[in-house]
């Protein structure tokens, strides 16, 4: 368990149960001593996760009774979340791979730059991955993490980059503004996608920041559109 995030941890293990079975909808999740004893943490990290758990619309807080499983459909990307690839490969169940096609350094792209709000001319990590689902790619992922940071291994960048940037760098990556667009095949999508005849991609534009609101990093995800939908939760305030 990562010791930094625990709550985060126990959190993503309560999803997995919930979308498992183990907690059907419309049961009770244990108590917060209980839960705290099975993963042996506070009973404050536990409500940080039960935090989570309701903002992300698994569960539902009862006054008096606990926490009660939401019954509704799962989604299959999270829109409002900021979650990695491996994330959300284990509380998908999902059969799939990472293949890392660049890992350079060099200039930021003008329109990247603009979307960014960043100068042209700007350097950057520049990374592009393909997503293997059911070995079939499915996903192109463009990354530009936009301060200096040395160069990453492919190993790495094939496992988990957020799980080396907050573990073994110490980022406290903390926030993202997202855009969603459908747009026409670019030569890369054509390239490395197994497109089946599509003429079009689902595009999830991501500039991330850190705890101190740095902007660290801008994401590009190009989806294939069978593969995915796009449902986000809503909570009243």
């Amino acid at each position: 368990m990562n010791k930094k995030n625990k709550f985060f941890d126990i959190y993503l293990e309560l999803e997995q149960d919930i979308t498992s079975g183990v907690y059907p909808a419309g049961t009770l999740l244990p108590s917060e001593n209980v839960l705290a004893k099975r993963f042996s943490v506070s009973r404050e990290t536990i409500r940080k996760a039960l935090v989570l758990l309701l903002e992300n619309g698994c569960i539902q807080k009862l006054q008096g009774k606990g926490s009660i499983v939401i019954d509704r459909e799962r989604y299959s990307f999270p829109v409002s979340g900021l979650t990695s690839f491996k994330e959300l490969q284990k509380s998908e169940h999902m059969n799939a791979t990472t293949k890392v096609i660049r890992n350079e350094r060099t200039t930021l792209p003008d329109r990247i730059a603009d979307f960014a709000g960043l100068p042209h001319g700007s350097t950057c990590l520049a990374i592009l991955r393909v997503r293997y689902l059911e070995e079939e790619a499915t996903i192109l992922d463009y990354d530009y993490l936009l301060d200096k940071t040395e160069p990453i291994a492919n190993e790495i960048l094939e496992d988990s980059l957020y799980q080396y940037l907050e573990n073994e760098k110490g980022y406290e990556i903390s926030y993202a503004q997202k855009e969603i667009t459908v747009e026409p095949l670019n030569a890369e999508d054509k390239k490395y996608l197994a497109l089946h005849g599509d003429t079009h991609v689902v595009v999830v534009k991501s500039t991330v920041f850190l705890k101190d609101t740095t902007l660290f990093q801008y994401t590009e995800s190009r989806h294939r559109l069978d593969k995915f939908r796009f449902i986000d939760f809503a909570r009243r305030r």
